[in-house]
């Protein structure tokens, strides 16, 4: 009954620890040149636009997860059950990896767990309320099974829980994404921490 929920909470990567740092500094400290951000929630509550409208604003590479799996095909097959891509978390981490290093990406995807810790120097969790969520997901042509779930995993904050146990405290920051208000808070937020931070 809780697929999904089960699926976000699956087994989680234990990664090495590495040393508390100031954010801002995280990028200078891996040998980036600029930062990378992470920007995850669960679906329908806004990532893709903001991350296109951040990119647009920084010159920054927006990596968009789902979009990726199926062009590239990082996928281990279709889930009928959810009408969506498998993902191959190999794979995805694999055909990421240089341009993460490289810095300047801004990476979109319901889930955080799967990517190294080290990769990120923010990571933006978007939150919506669950009746605006609702509305989104139903004008998505979503089915009411994928709905229910999805609704599930926001009341229960499972993707701001898997992100706290996923990364540093201290990087991790909750935004509100309910109206063209927030996105637009959002956007300038991001574009300025981004540029402060370069």
């Amino acid at each position: 009954r809780h697929r999904l929920l089960l699926l976000l909470l699956r087994q989680r990567r234990r990664r090495v620890s590495e040393p508390a740092r100031p954010v801002g500094q995280a990028a200078a400290m891996s040998g980036r040149s600029r930062p990378n951000v992470m920007v995850t929630g669960t679906p329908g509550t806004g990532k893709t636009s903001l991350c296109e409208a951040v990119a647009s604003a920084t010159g920054y590479t927006h990596i968009n997860v789902g979009q990726w799996v199926k062009d590239k095909e990082l996928h281990c097959g279709w889930d009928d059950e959810f009408q969506c891509y498998t993902l191959d978390d190999d794979k995805v981490c694999d055909a990421i990896e240089d341009a993460m290093d490289e810095g300047g990406c801004i990476v979109d995807h319901h889930g955080c767990d799967l990517f190294p810790e080290r990769w990120f120097d923010l990571v933006i969790v978007l939150q919506t309320d669950n009746t605006v969520l609702y509305d989104r997901l139903k004008a998505r042509g979503y089915a009411d099974n994928k709905i229910r779930e999805n609704v599930e995993c926001e009341i229960m904050q499972v993707v701001m829980e898997e992100a706290r146990e996923s990364y540093k405290e201290d990087i991790v920051k909750p935004l509100p994404s309910n109206t063209t208000e927030d996105m637009d808070n959002n956007v300038n937020m991001l574009v300025s921490w981004i540029r402060s931070n370069s």
